[in-house]
């Protein structure tokens, strides 16, 4: 069995194992390095303070992960604040480039069961429109959960974001990648996170999820952000784009009532 060591805070503790028979021999080896990338302890930036507190790793293999066990607590919205500023310090640790997985990670990742396109990209209208959209909105409309109209949408928001018309001067970020409210969790000592599908990304792109899918005090999480992140006026403007990847994901497995979802956003932008 190999052996992570992430932040443990209870070593001691029952852990919390996840398995799975079917999984990649890789599965659950991306999701311990990319809970490390997010801790700082894979790249020596674990001391680094006041970023997003991540679950601690004991061990996994090719068929589980084994946890520590987080402690449930009330989402308060000073805990949801706190959240949004540690948020942005854990986006600031950053990534050599958008599209890349954590460090000595090689080959492709993850977004829940489906494979997530690991690539470096210097533009992150490029990498998100090769890598984050044209592939899953082209298998949903192969398994007919996006209809044809659709699918010329977000080609046409494709080629805008390929030309840079979406692109700002904000360097790659360390994101989560899977960020909708049932991968954030509420402890004691506030806010910690699971479950990532971790690469170099915009920030945005963890608001947009938590916004699409819901979360307690969401308002105070992404006004802590913004402040902590700087983020320029109007940023709230290119929120749907930013939600069109994780719905089309979902348009792929979930069925066409995401597809039409996608829809309705791609024309906005298109």
């Amino acid at each position: 069995m190999r052996r992570y060591r992430g932040p443990v805070p209870d070593p001691t503790g029952e852990p919390f194992v996840k398995t799975r028979a079917d999984a990649p021999a890789d599965f659950f080896a991306w999701e311990a390095a990319g809970l490390g990338w997010l801790s700082g302890n894979l790249d020596g930036r674990d001391a680094d303070p006041g970023r997003a507190a991540v679950v601690g790793v004991r061990e996994f293999d090719e068929h589980r992960i084994v946890l520590e066990r987080v402690d449930g607590a009330p989402a308060t919205a000073r805990a949801a604040e706190g959240f949004g500023h540690a948020l942005a310090v854990t986006h600031a640790l950053g990534a050599a480039a958008f599209g890349v997985g954590p460090p000595r990670w090689s080959g492709d990742g993850y977004i829940g069961r489906q494979r997530l396109r690991l690539q470096p990209f210097s533009r992150w209208g490029e990498f998100y429109a090769q890598t984050r959209l044209l592939p899953y909105a082209r298998a949903a409309r192969r398994v007919g959960n996006l209809g044809a109209d659709a699918l010329s949408a977000v080609e046409r928001v494709c080629a805008r974001l390929t030309a840079g018309e979406f692109d700002d001067d904000r360097p790659p970020s360390r994101i989560h990648g899977d960020l909708w409210g049932g991968n954030l969790l509420y402890s004691p000592g506030g806010a910690v996170l699971i479950d990532p599908a971790a690469h170099g990304g915009h920030g945005l792109t963890d608001l947009a999820m938590l916004e699409l899918f819901g979360t307690q005090h969401l308002a105070r999480v992404q006004a802590a952000y913004a402040e902590s992140a700087g983020l320029a006026p109007g940023w709230r403007e290119m929120i749907g784009v930013h939600q069109l990847h994780p719905v089309l994901v979902h348009a792929v497995s979930h069925g066409p009532s995401y597809g039409a979802h996608a829809h309705q956003i791609a024309d906005k932008y298109a």
